[in-house]
């Protein structure tokens, strides 16, 4: 009997829950999808919760369960329409809302919120969850955890390819031949063009790229942006909202009060094709194959300006592509690869990629809520 899994994730973008069905043998296959909106009074707190210095526990407890309510409900809903009873899944990963990540701290830490007990007791799902901090209890920066999935999917022998997650923020697997998986955040993917396009057009996200596409980037402030210590950082290194965000835009904007916002707007998808690019020209200049995933493959302006970037940077033709051309929606990867990590939990099998993360090995992670 094939066994059927479950995988969750808010990303950094907050604007809503990924959840995918899978089933991983014979072979690995994506059985129903969905991305379920957060109701827009609990994610403007969530996101009101990644910016705050400070909040009060009783809110911080309630925000815990409110997200997990809502995780529990999108499973359930997914299960219900594909025609799956919640006893016919052997577990369910949740990744949760991550709400600080700060593998630079003194102690470094990184919190995921959305309580694996409340979703066991409300799907009777055994539920895997809190995958990221025994990696960083082992000395790793608990990010990025999707490279296993990748290269169990997307690897070739002789091909050199890396896989870009467009997210809020951007990361790559490096599955070169003959080499171990390596992987890092790029910094900004789609979370200051998405932050910049609420605040000028009252909207989540750029649809399309148009206003992007309707101004022109302006080279003073790309330098500027670019220069940005995180870039220049040595691997193994990852990062979040908690540093790129509106209020480190604002600090760099401060030198360019008469750019119009859809000039900052173009500038800010620059910033993001070419720190993209030239990290890629940085640790794998070899690279003949980049598959995207994510919610930026729906941006065109941000494919196209990656696509010149990357000719530009690499110095010889590499193909870009999205994950739907190897049979995965691009959508759900990072849905996918959670329910991978909870199988991989209850086997007794890693979940990360030491060589990514900077942990001292591999690791076993998360831990496990039994359902009903």
């Amino acid at each position: 009997m094939t066994e059927l899994y479950l995988g969750l994730i808010s990303g950094t973008s907050a604007d809503g829950i990924d959840v995918a069905l899978m089933h991983f043998e014979p072979q690995t296959g994506l059985i129903a999808a969905r991305t379920y909106a957060y109701p827009s009074d609990l994610r403007e707190r969530i996101l009101a919760l990644m910016h705050a210095e400070s909040l009060p526990v009783d809110a911080f407890g309630a925000l815990d369960i409110e997200i997990a309510r809502c995780f529990a409900g999108a499973a359930l809903e997914l299960l219900q329409q594909a025609g799956v009873k919640p006893a016919e899944i052997r577990a369910l990963g949740s990744h949760g809302q991550t709400v600080r990540h700060r593998p630079w701290g003194s102690p470094a830490f990184t919190l995921q919120i959305g309580d694996p007990n409340t979703i066991a007791e409300i799907c009777g799902i055994t539920t895997v969850a809190d995958f990221r901090r025994r990696d960083m209890a082992a000395g790793g920066q608990g990010a990025p955890l999707v490279c296993g999935l990748h290269a169990a999917l997307f690897a070739d022998d002789q091909e050199p390819r890396a896989i870009l997650n467009l997210g809020g923020i951007g990361n790559y697997t490096l599955l070169q031949p003959t080499m171990p998986v390596r992987g890092f955040d790029t910094g900004p993917a789609n979370c200051l063009l998405d932050g910049w396009a609420l605040r000028h057009l009252g909207r989540a996200c750029d649809l399309g790229g148009e206003f992007a596409g309707s101004g022109q980037p302006d080279p003073v402030l790309l330098d500027e942006l670019l220069g940005d210590d995180y870039f220049a950082r040595p691997l193994p290194k990852s990062t979040g909202r908690e540093h790129f965000n509106l209020d480190w835009l604002d600090q760099r904007l401060a030198a360019n009060p008469a750019l119009s916002p859809a000039d900052v707007q173009a500038t800010l998808l620059l910033l993001s094709a070419r720190s993209m690019a030239r990290s890629l020209a940085e640790h794998a200049p070899a690279t003949r194959r980049v598959i995207c995933c994510g919610g930026g493959v729906h941006n065109p302006q941000l494919l196209a300006a990656l696509e010149r970037e990357l000719k530009t940077a690499l110095g010889h033709p590499c193909v870009l592509e999205t994950s739907a051309v190897h049979g995965l929606d691009p959508d759900f990867v990072e849905a996918a690869a959670f329910a991978w990590m909870a199988r991989q939990t209850l086997n007794r099998q890693p979940g990360n990629c030491a060589d990514v993360t900077g942990a001292a090995g591999p690791r076993v992670l998360g831990g496990v809520y039994f359902g009903a």
